[in-house]
């Protein structure tokens, strides 16, 4: 089910300490420094930059792979790093297609700059397709956002916070306009709300945005609002699609793993004392389990890999991604739920690991793209769009 450990960035040892504070950190609610301190020490937020620049120089494929394992330990941490991997891995992508435009985005990574995705709204269901923001221009090429973005993981330590918003300043061609602002930015707000059922540690707290300025030589994209063929948007969604269904899949196999240690563990005075692993609904529902979970990591690898391959799927591209995430998401779901019936009552305390791991996984559900739009999108693919 995971790769072997003497090929992740992430050894036994180090994976056991990141498993240990995973429990105090979700019953606080606070987020985890020491495991950012130990993934920084290995190379961890710098695997997508190329070995030229002081990074591990990997692809895709082997990065979900890393964040697969590293959810095994600690889901939370897991997807407060993805969103610095999403952006450091949007700029891989671009690169290996010969736009370098966040080339320096790679660099940083390397130097130790931290990149957080600062692009969700609430209510804006369009995604980034449009934004709630206001993107005003400066004479300079400069850009003055305000607005309020929603689940900015990674809020306690980011430098770097990747944002965009809609410029009207010509009504007739209004443009969303994409750029990153310095935590030192003057009209930059962190608000504390970060107190949620699941996924505690990620401390994806809001950001408020009051003219806070991205300096001209930050600001990377102008697109017309809608859906796009810029290969910017594909980067950001095959990334943020592939490493989201490599975090809840890492849930997936933590849960089949407790659940196997629990079925041994656990014994039947009925069947005379013997383990519920010989219990045939017992080992029915750890079977599922494994079946749900093992259909989802080869996709997860192919696609991943087609990435890095530059494979040309054109227009099938996106309801591969999105049909991805919400598979993944939901077979987790699945596997978690049967391996609480496995456990048995004492999955219910606040000290189960399963019960944390059960309150993770629902935060798959909310991620884009969350069930309605990817079917959205899959109809479309399939049966064309529905006429004005």
């Amino acid at each position: 089910m995971a790769e072997t450990t003497t090929e992740s960035v992430i050894d036994d040892a180090l994976l056991a300490r990141i498993r240990s504070r995973a429990a105090q950190h979700d019953r606080e609610n606070t987020f985890p420094h020491d495991d950012l301190r130990e993934l920084t020490e290995v190379g961890y937020l710098r695997m997508f930059t190329p070995v030229a620049d002081g990074g591990l120089g990997f692809g895709l494929a082997r990065v979900a792979r890393e964040q697969t394992r590293l959810a095994t330990a600690a889901p939370a941490t897991a997807l407060a790093i993805n969103m610095h991997l999403v952006w450091t891995g949007v700029a891989h992508v671009l690169l290996e297609r010969g736009d370098d435009s966040l080339a320096w985005v790679l660099r940083d990574a390397a130097a130790g700059e931290i990149f957080a995705f600062g692009n969700s709204e609430a209510g804006n269901d369009l995604v980034l397709f449009g934004s709630t923001t206001a993107a005003v221009p400066g004479a300079d090429g400069s850009y003055a956002y305000t607005g309020r973005k929603i689940f900015t993981s990674l809020s306690p330590v980011w430098t770097r916070l990747g944002v965009f918003g809609r410029d009207d300043s010509d009504p007739e061609h209004p443009l969303l306009v994409h750029a990153f602002l310095d935590r030192s930015a003057a009209g930059v707000t962190t608000v504390e709300d970060w107190d949620t059922l699941g996924m505690r540690a990620s401390q994806s707290n809001t950001t408020l945005l009051d003219g806070a300025v991205a300096p001209a030589e930050r600001v990377f994209r102008k697109l017309a609002p809608g859906p796009s063929a810029d290969p910017l948007i594909f980067g950001i969604f095959s990334n943020f699609e592939i490493l989201l269904a490599a975090v809840y899949t890492g849930i997936s196999q933590r849960a089949i793993e407790l659940a196997v240690e629990a079925a041994h563990r656990r014994t039947s005075l009925k069947a005379g004392g013997r383990p519920y692993a010989h219990d045939p609904d017992i080992r029915w529902k750890v079977a599922e389990a494994g079946i749900a979970h093992d259909g989802i990591v080869p996709q997860i690898e192919a696609l991943a890999a087609d990435v890095d391959a530059l494979a040309a799927h054109g227009a099938a591209w996106f309801p591969k991604l999105v049909g991805l995430k919400v598979r993944a998401t939901e077979s987790a779901r699945f596997v978690v739920d049967q391996a609480l019936r496995v456990a048995g009552g004492s999955a219910i305390y606040s000290s189960s690991e399963l019960g944390r791991l059960y309150r993770d996984v629902v935060a798959g559900i909310f991620h884009p793209s969350d069930g309605e739009s990817a079917h959205s999108t899959v109809a479309n693919s399939l049966l064309g769009p529905v006429p004005e």
